[in-house]
């Protein structure tokens, strides 16, 4: 409970230290482009960590830990949410199951990546089978997922067709601001800014996501349980990774690679949360993945019930044998 309370200077100092930057490279990669389209693209590339940290601050802005006042978070959010292509209020409730959710077996398909069992994988068909692997492929799903994602799925409120006007507007209104915001753009600066800025960062950014989506809860010892045996607890503690990042990298991120206590505690603040792996041990060393240990996690594809533990293709099949 200590650590949930918000600072609002440090909150402000955060959003300031991230949007200001945001907006001050992107306009020097759209003067650049004047003098030199390559160096222009490696500023929009380099400005994608930026846009990244932002969309972990608009992650904050859902879970209302950002600041004390809920309106205050959720304006915040839905501004944010502009600039990252996320609907706020869609995306706040779809995250919302998936906390509700994760790690449950009978209850997959919303808020996570596809994520079938063994025995699963082994009923379906040939065509069952080849468009799961093409869905876990690295290739299609951190370079094709994060454009289908945040440039075509996030344009309309997804799993939430039926579930009211406040996800359509959510979604309208947040695809009338974009059309704006890229209107004027290519009205002011034209459409290399569009192709040349803004592009680059945003699928850059988008990708990253991806990855660190991925391996948040894709690791080998996660964990993953029937309705009857799960726990939110423990899936939050069990089944969300530690990924210990680069200094660097946790700021980019928000330190978001805390995820176990993220998840255990969600109204924590993402800057207060290396106070708590600093002040408990048994969080700092649990579920610990290291930045070149978590390129393995890219290979594992299928969870196996009996083991407890996701494994690739080529180990279920030696299993099988």
């Amino acid at each position: 409970m200590k650590y949930r309370q918000p600072i609002p200077s440090r909150s402000i100092f955060e959003l300031a230290v991230t949007l200001a930057p945001f907006v001050g490279i992107w306009a020097v990669a759209w003067w650049m482009l004047s003098i030199s389209t390559v160096l222009a693209v490696a500023l929009a590339l380099a400005n994608s960590a930026f846009l990244l940290r932002l969309f972990m601050i608009q992650h904050d802005c859902g879970h209302g830990s950002l600041f004390r006042d809920r309106r205050l978070c959720d304006w915040i959010g839905r501004g944010i949410g502009v600039l990252t292509l996320t609907p706020y209020d869609v995306w706040r409730k779809t995250h919302a199951i998936h906390h509700a959710t994760t790690g449950n077996l009978d209850r997959r398909g919303i808020g996570d990546l596809p994520t079938l069992t063994v025995r699963e994988y082994q009923e379906k068909g040939w065509v069952g089978r080849a468009l799961y692997r093409l869905v876990r492929n690295p290739v299609f799903l951190f370079g094709v997922v994060p454009f289908y994602t945040f440039f075509l799925q996030n344009r309309l409120p997804v799993h939430l067709m039926r579930s009211g006007w406040r996800y359509w507007l959510s979604a309208m209104a947040t695809n009338a601001a974009i059309g704006l915001t890229l209107t004027l753009i290519v009205w002011l600066g034209g459409w290399d800014v569009l192709l040349f800025v803004f592009l680059p960062t945003m699928l850059l950014a988008a990708m990253a996501g991806m990855w660190f989506f991925y391996v948040q809860h894709q690791f080998e010892e996660t964990s993953w349980e029937h309705d009857e045996d799960w726990n939110i607890q423990e899936a939050a503690l069990h089944g969300s990774s530690h990924y210990a990042l680069p200094g660097v990298l946790r700021w980019i991120t928000g330190n978001i690679g805390v995820h176990h206590v993220h998840h255990l505690a969600s109204r924590i603040p993402f800057y207060r949360l290396p106070e708590v792996i600093e002040d408990h041990d048994l969080l700092a060393q649990s579920k610990r993945i290291t930045f070149w240990q978590s390129f393995r996690c890219a290979r594992l594809h299928l969870w196996d019930e009996q083991r407890g533990r996701l494994l690739s293709f080529a180990e279920a099949r030696a299993s099988a044998a």
